[in-house]
């Protein structure tokens, strides 16, 4: 993969790159819509991601060019930036307005982008970008930024520069991430822990849905204030900020002061999905995979019945995977309504996995799934300098 790519951007500027980086994608293991209910998600990096070789030029231009898209766009060295349309170097150009913005001096730099995220399946492609561009400036221009200072900057480009309202914990896993470990993070703090995660003979089957999700956006803000209504109800006997103060067994003393019997389900998700994630820690770190996948099922099935963000295309691979006795457990994973599932499948039996999931699926939802193997990988860093 490295060499193909120094080729390439020695065929596009017709000279060699001077650094390679690499940012990766990331999945949630567990821990779903708890993030604005000030709970705790477990994310870990994956082993495919963004790559970013560079060199500078004389020219004081940032040239930006990828081997994904056929757009490509070169941008004078200035005080400010402004967004061009939907294009994806708009991400880089985010980060390079937030350095500027911030008083770091930069210089012209020649950028050739490779992805293997899968575009729009929810795996953070868009955070991979921002986090390798942020961390190349950085390391080339000595800005002093922390590794968490970065992981903020590139949110700030998401919210502000790019418009979109997410959270931190995209950017947080494909910076902080560790090789077979999974990030346990609270949102709202920014604590974490690293929980060893060797998967053994296992593998991380990620099965896009290859489903539009258009209803995620909308039904994300009726979720989030169906949660609000909820801490609210419990406010008038609990002194608490978040849903999460709490768990299943407080929680159980004082439900009855939620009248509304969806909003009492969603506070129900929220509340034992945070418990879950704390008992996952332990599972992993136990190396008790068995476990471990047993709460990814029960993770999907409330996330279906009681919050209710799963969707037919969801389903049939957590439905499919319950069949399959080389997989330890399955789930939705991110905003649901589309989007990824991931599944803990034997690594020897990954192939027929992969072929038994898609032909199920495409059997039920009338067109397949893409089945992607992953292992739990590194964060952000630097691959290679000078190669010739």
């Amino acid at each position: 993969m490295k060499h193909t790519l120094h080729q390439e951007f020695n065929k596009i500027f017709n000279k060699e790159a001077d650094n390679a980086y690499f940012s990766p994608g990331r999945v949630n293991l567990i821990g779903e819509h708890i993030d604005y209910n000030g709970g705790l998600v477990m994310p870990c990096a994956i082993t495919f991601g963004t790559y970013l070789l560079t060199s500078p030029n004389e020219e004081g231009v940032f040239r930006f060019r990828s081997l994904n898209f056929d757009d490509k766009q070169d941008v004078p060295l200035q005080d400010g930036y402004e967004k061009k349309g939907d294009n994806w170097f708009n991400f880089p150009i985010g980060v390079i307005d937030h350095f500027t913005k911030d008083g770091h001096e930069l210089k012209g730099l020649d950028m050739l982008f490779y992805g293997d995220i899968p575009i729009g399946s929810g795996l953070s492609s868009s955070a991979s970008i921002e986090v390798v561009t942020a961390y190349a400036l950085n390391d080339l221009f000595n800005s002093g930024y922390s590794k968490l200072d970065l992981v903020k900057l590139a949110k700030s480009v998401e919210n502000n520069f790019i418009g979109v309202n997410c959270g931190i914990m995209d950017q947080f896993a494909v910076a902080f991430g560790e090789k077979n470990k999974a990030l346990m993070l609270n949102c709202d703090t920014l604590d974490y822990q690293a929980v060893d995660s060797n998967l053994g003979d296992y593998v991380l089957a990620i099965i896009n849905t290859n489903k539009p999700r258009k209803l995620a956006e909308s039904k994300y803000n009726e979720r989030v204030q169906e949660c609000q209504e909820a801490l609210t109800a419990l406010q008038k006997e609990l002194d608490i900020n978040y849903l999460c103060d709490i768990d299943a067994d407080t929680f159980k003393k004082y439900e009855h002061l939620i009248t509304d019997a969806v909003v009492l389900k969603r506070a129900k998700h929220v509340i034992e999905e945070n418990d879950r994630v704390k008992l996952a820690a332990v599972a992993l770190a136990d190396n008790n995979l068995a476990e471990f996948g047993r709460l990814m099922y029960a993770s999907h099935d409330s996330l279906r019945d009681l919050y209710e963000v799963s969707g037919v295309e969801l389903d049939a691979v957590a439905e499919y995977s319950k069949t399959n006795p080389d997989v330890a457990g399955a789930r939705m994973t991110g905003a649901g309504f589309g989007g990824c599932a991931i599944a803990l499948v034997k690594g020897d039996a990954f192939e027929d996995y992969s072929r038994g999931v898609t032909e199920y699926y495409t059997k039920k939802i009338g067109y397949a799934p893409s089945v992607y193997s992953s292992l739990i990988g590194n964060g952000v860093g630097l691959l290679s300098v000078a190669v010739n």
